[in-house]
């Protein structure tokens, strides 16, 4: 199949492309496209106008901003991928974004794209929800932030306001010599969307006890969501492996998982347990410098 008939728009500047978005309902900004070129040759999406945002230089940059690391939303996956300075700052992002599809993918597919289109089995909503990042957004002629747990909504469905566009991610910097990360997820092929994923960043103490935790899962319920409970019962222990097996699994006993012909919510509840346990644990590992145990 071939997409249907849409009028195409290259903008100069995001309040350009603001402007045309306000002006049509059916229109639907393009960036890498890696989502929404194959829906639309299938014609699961039929847009009536592509507004290309690509040629927006303002959108696209990896940069400190006080105690964050700024993203632009048009940021290929691929430069954040290499980065020097996002493997020094965000480890957990940089140990996430090679999981990321395909290398052709990542080198289209861009950082404000992914977040935006909001599929639970992504990996970077999941990293954004987990180090709680804040989504840059503008809108009529205002800017505006929300908090990466204010807006997820739903299985392809975010909080950004109608005639809005996200402009950027800001992801908090942990400070400290003794930060480790852990990431892991299952599909039926390395570069398919995750069955189950989980996250983890911790800050250990010299002492060996937690100072700080953060804990996510993602591709189980309709977003990513993070595991307070679990987090709130870890933090200030050693992060043995009995106790954080059991927080984790008090923390997603009530969940309602997702259920498809991939996976049934069975199965991902138990693989979510296990692979969020695993990732609680390379993290503990990866903050003493040591290699994480063999699973």
């Amino acid at each position: 199949m071939k997409a249907a008939p849409f009028e195409y728009s290259r903008v100069a500047d995001i309040d350009e492309a603001c402007a045309l978005l306000a002006t049509d309902d059916g229109a639907r900004v393009i960036a890498g496209g890696q989502t929404l070129v194959p829906m639309m040759a299938m014609r699961l999406a039929r847009p009536t106008r592509l507004i290309d945002i690509n040629r927006i230089a303002a959108l696209s940059y990896i940069r400190l901003e006080d105690d964050a690391l700024a993203i632009g939303a048009t940021t290929r996956q691929s430069l954040v991928e290499r980065s020097a300075l996002v493997k020094e700052t965000l480890p957990l992002l940089a140990h996430a974004v090679p999981h990321i599809g395909h290398a052709a993918t990542r080198a289209r597919g861009t950082v404000g794209g992914s977040i935006a289109n909001a599929d639970p089995a992504a990996e970077l909503p999941l990293i954004a929800i987990t180090l709680d990042a804040t989504f840059n957004v503008r809108g009529g002629g205002k800017t505006s932030d929300i908090a990466a747990r204010d807006f997820f909504v739903g299985p392809m469905v975010t909080a950004l306001p109608e005639g809005a566009i996200l402009a950027a991610v800001r992801f908090p910097v942990w400070r400290g010599d003794r930060i480790g990360v852990g990431f892991h997820e299952v599909n039926a092929r390395r570069s398919d969307f995750a069955f189950v994923s989980a996250a983890a960043q911790v800050a250990m103490k010299a002492d060996g006890t937690c100072e700080r935790i953060a804990i996510g899962v993602g591709a189980v319920t309709d977003f990513p969501m993070r595991l307070d409970s679990a987090e709130q019962a870890l933090q200030g222990t050693a992060l043995d492996d009995d106790a954080v097996r059991a927080a984790v699994s008090q923390a997603l006993a009530g969940i309602e998982a997702l259920e498809d012909l991939h996976a049934s919510a069975t199965y991902r509840q138990r693989v979510a347990i296990k692979l969020a346990t695993r990732a609680i644990i390379d993290a503990r590992e990866h903050a003493h410098g040591r290699p994480p145990h063999a699973h």
